[in-house]
């Protein structure tokens, strides 16, 4: 979530309707149909993200996947969740190496081998989205490159085992946290993850460290959230480029993204965007 997204949360909570306001009792529940079409929404993004993965080589630039992502993700009836959203330009946000967020696609920028590329796409299906990223270590990347990508894949899967009825978000963040700062590992806290269904960026803000600037809410059935630890290789610090989207490091260290839109559960969560 770009900073300005999750200052917007925040300082919208206090002039939401009574049925979105962030409070400590939680967020809306979907019902049955919404959640039916977050379903579909979501299967879209994990369809194209599947076959992004499978395809990415060395040579390709991050224009073509961009193409090939709204090609496929209009094809299955659906529109781009990012296109034009605050005005960015593309259907994909696609950040290599030292980019943490919103890389802008292009025809110049050439996916080269052992490049760590972190791919973002949403779909909106019949006014619902789904939201979904991945890191994927082209060709030969060392084993340094790996171990980042594998940690924050690691990391989003324990942020979601905490995602259950009950539970709260700072279970999730802390989780998360914990995790990424055993391996050595630096959470990002300029970005969060987020409530999402008919509008791509909701409340609450989905944190990944402990925090209290929002209140601590609890988990019950029905509430969507997309969950999206972000991780750099040396410290948390960030910088936006002149562009006003793409994220750096500010140290020009690696950096690695895993994201799920899931469903709260009873007794878990349901991953409404799995590619398996």
């Amino acid at each position: 979530m770009n900073k300005l997204f999750a200052d917007l949360l925040i300082r919208s909570a206090a002039h939401s309707s009574p049925r979105i306001r962030q409070t400590r009792r939680g967020i809306a529940a979907k019902s049955a149909p919404e959640i039916a079409t977050m379903r579909q929404a979501s299967r879209i993004v994990a369809t194209v993200l599947k076959e992004i993965m499978a395809m990415v080589e060395p040579g390709q630039t991050t224009g073509d996947l961009d193409a090939y992502a709204e090609r496929r993700i209009r094809q299955m009836g659906a529109v781009p969740s990012f296109k034009g959203y605050q005005g960015f330009p593309a259907s994909i946000c696609a950040s290599i190496n030292s980019e943490v967020v919103h890389g802008i696609p292009s025809s110049k920028r050439v996916i080269r081998d052992g490049d760590v590329l972190k791919v973002d796409t949403g779909a909106c299906f019949e006014g619902f989205h789904g939201d979904s990223c991945v890191t994927i270590t082209v060709g030969s990347t060392n084993d340094a490159a790996q171990r980042l990508s594998r940690v924050a894949q690691e990391a989003l899967m324990k942020g979601l085992a905490q995602v259950r009825s009950g539970n709260t978000l700072l279970d999730i963040a802390g989780a998360v946290q914990d995790h990424v700062e055993s391996h050595g590992y630096a959470v990002v806290r300029d970005y969060t993850g987020h409530g999402i269904g008919r509008n791509l960026h909701e409340e609450p803000s989905v944190f990944n460290y402990r925090t209290n600037q929002l209140p601590n809410v609890r988990l019950r059935p029905g509430m969507t959230l997309a969950v999206e630890p972000i991780l750099n290789a040396g410290g948390s610090a960030c910088r936006t480029l002149k562009d006003g989207w793409t994220v750096v490091t500010e140290d020009g260290s690696l950096s690695a993204q895993w994201e799920h839109t899931v469903l709260v559960t009873r007794d878990g969560c349901d991953i409404l965007t799995d590619r398996s």
